[in-house]
């Protein structure tokens, strides 16, 4: 079991470059790519001492590696015809990723994730020494981009288990309205966040109304789906008052095209299978588009590198308390769950997928904006 550390993402290459990838992994590689990957280290068909080293150079096709992936293998065909012909993020399908992923057990992101606020989202490591501090420290950070005031109303989309609703609330004098589709998470997060001027509310946000001086949505956007985008940002348009702000936490991509990179077209269908339902991440032109609703980009912050070190952190903790969860989860979900996170973690020491903070205006600030960090 790899340990937790925390690199320089700057030697990432270096480092990975010694990692030996075993010939059994190569074999299956061979044949289905990083999604038989994936299944195939679940099984403890293989294993290794580095598994972000590893990924990282099969994500980057590092040339020195024998082996070579198939772009429009059957698997990756199949997922692109039924994208064009369904919508998998409507309806009931809204409620999977809540009821499969974030319903998995309150016990097992207790163990993995800060104590302090509970966040299961990219942490602000600028001054932070520990993921407690990074993420109470990306929380504020979003308020103060939002330009938080007593008495303004804020809506989350995607609030988790309370953990921005609860700060803005006790720190910033606002209302805070929050949406999930999880009934573990709303269960939680109405117990964290008892006594403050917060509501939590089990809901798709494609049902919900309301009128807000700001919203924010930290990391939801992933679960709404390619289809969906549009929609997504009207009923953000609809929600905000003329001149609010807006703050999209959001990891973006470019999949499933001719350019695409096929390590990560493959890794992402697995996730989609045993992690994430229905997943799909946006591209940068998505990120853009809201201004033909009149959401102006006022600043937009990178924050990719803090991603690696958060999903580092996290899997540190997982390991640390896994003799609880063991009885729960087993050993299958143990090697699912690392390489879920190793695998994520080197994409983004890779920079083949991207952390965003996007402040938009409705309509514009007349003023412009000033970029807080």
């Amino acid at each position: 079991m790899q340990t937790a550390r925390t690199l320089d993402i700057d030697s990432a290459h270096n480092e990975a470059s010694k990692v030996e990838v075993p010939a059994e992994a190569l074999k299956v590689i061979s044949k289905g790519g990083l999604f038989a990957l994936g299944e195939a280290y679940m099984r403890g068909e293989w294993s290794t001492d580095n598994l972000t080293g590893l990924m990282y150079r099969l994500v980057t096709q590092d040339p020195a590696l024998p082996v070579r992936f198939d772009k429009w293998s059957p698997r990756i065909i199949a997922y692109l015809v039924k994208d064009l012909i369904t919508n998998s993020q409507i309806g009931k399908g809204a409620f999977e990723v809540g009821e499969r992923h974030y319903d998995l057990g309150n016990d097992l992101f207790t163990a993995m994730l800060d104590q302090t606020t509970m966040t299961y989202t990219c942490g602000y490591w600028k001054d932070a020494i520990n993921l407690d501090q990074a993420q109470v420290a990306k929380i504020d950070l979003i308020c103060r981009k939002l330009q938080l005031k007593p008495g303004m109303r804020v809506l989350d989309i995607g609030c988790g288990w309370g953990n921005f609703a609860a700060h803005a609330a006790k720190r910033y004098g606002v209302s805070v309205v929050g949406l999930t589709v999880s009934k573990e998470q709303a269960a939680l997060a109405r117990g964290r966040c008892k006594g403050l001027d917060v509501e939590i509310v089990l809901e798709d946000y494609q049902r919900y109304t309301g009128l807000f001086d700001r919203v924010v949505s930290i990391e939801m956007i992933e679960a709404v789906g390619r289809k969906n985008l549009p929609a997504y940002f009207g009923m953000v348009n609809r929600c905000l008052r003329d001149k609010g702000l807006f703050l999209l936490q959001a990891i973006t991509a470019t999949t499933f095209t001719k350019t695409s990179a096929v390590p990560l077209d493959q890794y992402i269908l697995w996730l989609r299978k045993r992690i994430f339902p229905n997943g799909y991440l946006p591209n940068h032109v998505q990120i853009v588009a809201p201004i033909e609703q009149g959401l102006i980009i006022e600043d937009l912050h990178n924050l990719s590198a803090d991603y690696a070190r958060t999903l580092d952190a996290w899997m540190g903790n997982f390991e640390r308390n896994w003799g609880v969860l063991a009885p729960t989860y087993g050993e299958a979900f143990r090697r699912m769950w690392e390489y879920y996170l190793r695998g994520c973690e080197a994409l983004f020491r890779a920079r083949m997928v991207q952390l965003y903070q996007v402040v938009y205006c409705k309509g514009g600030l007349p003023g412009g904006y000033s970029a807080v960090r």
